[in-house]
């Protein structure tokens, strides 16, 4: 059945009704160093690209989006709570082109405010009441999970050197797939869309998540650094396995893999070592084979998209941010 043509928000109405939702949260005064480390990071500039799905998920059934607004909010304290977390489990220095909260204050507050975080988060999903409420809090439990599996297994990759491109795919789309396509049925069960659609949308989310990270990866290596927010580099630095690295990791070319082995080995020439592997990486053309596999996903999300069984314009808004985040440059 074809629903009857309703007012669409647009992305811009979207993340401004987030911005003012974390504005007006509400944190205790004390104990400050609690608190201040979650507002800081939920005032950035980040993208908020997760919970605005869950509103425009939800806007293609209703037209009232503050419906929505607290399991939007749920989702983006959530996702800020998992960046708090990886941060200091990576050692990053810079978050959003600012200080990451472990830098700014130290190891024990950024894991004492993120685990406050994760209770904030919860509390918004719980808001909810009547029949959508066990489905939300099934989803945010099997998404919390899924994410905290998809990070042991990043991590169990350090220590790997033959990880191989399905391990690789499973592992972003628990870490990172998984959160988008969870934002995007989220808004659909309060909007009480049919399963089929809700299905949809979830997979219309994780090959969009999928895509998203591929994307992300190549970044890290060949981005600008003053557009990306983060170090360029970073990943190489640390022996991160990114789809770029796997791929390199299985080349045939015996010698520049013998050559990347030793890369991974140094330690104490961050420049040289960034600027030797992006060499290897040039020589295996492992950009157009991470590009070719990103598009791959891309594509399997908008034929995902097309099946949400609603008029193709009021998808124009989703459908257009997916075509973004695939030309993004942070």
């Amino acid at each position: 059945m074809i629903l009857k043509k309703k007012i669409m928000i647009t992305l811009e109405d979207a993340i401004a009704k987030i911005n003012k939702g974390i504005q007006d949260i509400n944190y205790p005064e004390q104990p400050s160093r609690l608190y201040n480390p979650i507002a800081y990071l939920l005032a950035q500039k980040g993208k908020k690209i997760r919970p605005a799905l869950t509103l425009l998920a939800y806007n293609l059934y209703k037209e009232d989006i503050d419906e929505s607004l607290d399991a939007a909010l749920a989702w983006e304290i959530y996702h800020n709570f998992t960046l708090m977390h990886d941060d200091l489990m990576d050692n990053a220095d810079v978050r959003r082109g600012e200080p990451s909260v472990h830098k700014k204050w130290n190891d024990n507050t950024a894991i004492l405010s993120g685990d406050a975080m994760f209770l904030l988060a919860f509390k918004f999903i719980s808001k909810y009441r009547g029949d959508v409420l066990p489905e939300l809090l099934d989803l945010f439990n099997k998404t919390t999970q899924e994410i905290f599996e998809g990070q042991e297994y990043d991590m169990q990759f350090e220590d790997r050197l033959d990880v191989v491109e399905d391990e690789y795919i499973k592992m972003i789309r628990l870490k990172t797939a998984v959160m988008i396509a969870s934002c995007l049925k989220t808004g659909a069960i309060i909007a009480n869309a049919s399963e089929e659609d809700q299905n949809s949308l979830y997979e219309f989310g994780i090959n969009l998540g999928l895509a998203f990270q591929i994307q992300d990866d190549i970044l890290d290596t060949y981005g600008d650094q003053a557009v990306f927010g983060k170090n360029i580099g970073g990943d190489i630095l640390c022996n991160k396995k990114t789809y770029l690295l796997v791929s390199a990791l299985n080349t045939n070319n015996k010698a520049l893999k013998k050559e990347l082995l030793q890369w991974l080995e140094i330690n104490d020439n961050p420049k040289e070592k960034i600027k030797a592997v992006t060499s290897i990486y040039d020589k295996l053309n492992v950009i157009d084979i991470a590009r070719s596999k990103m598009e791959e996903f891309y594509a399997k999300s908008i034929w995902e998209l097309n099946k949400v069984n609603v008029d193709d314009d009021r998808k124009d808004v989703i459908k257009t941010l997916a075509e973004e985040l695939m030309n993004r440059k942070s």
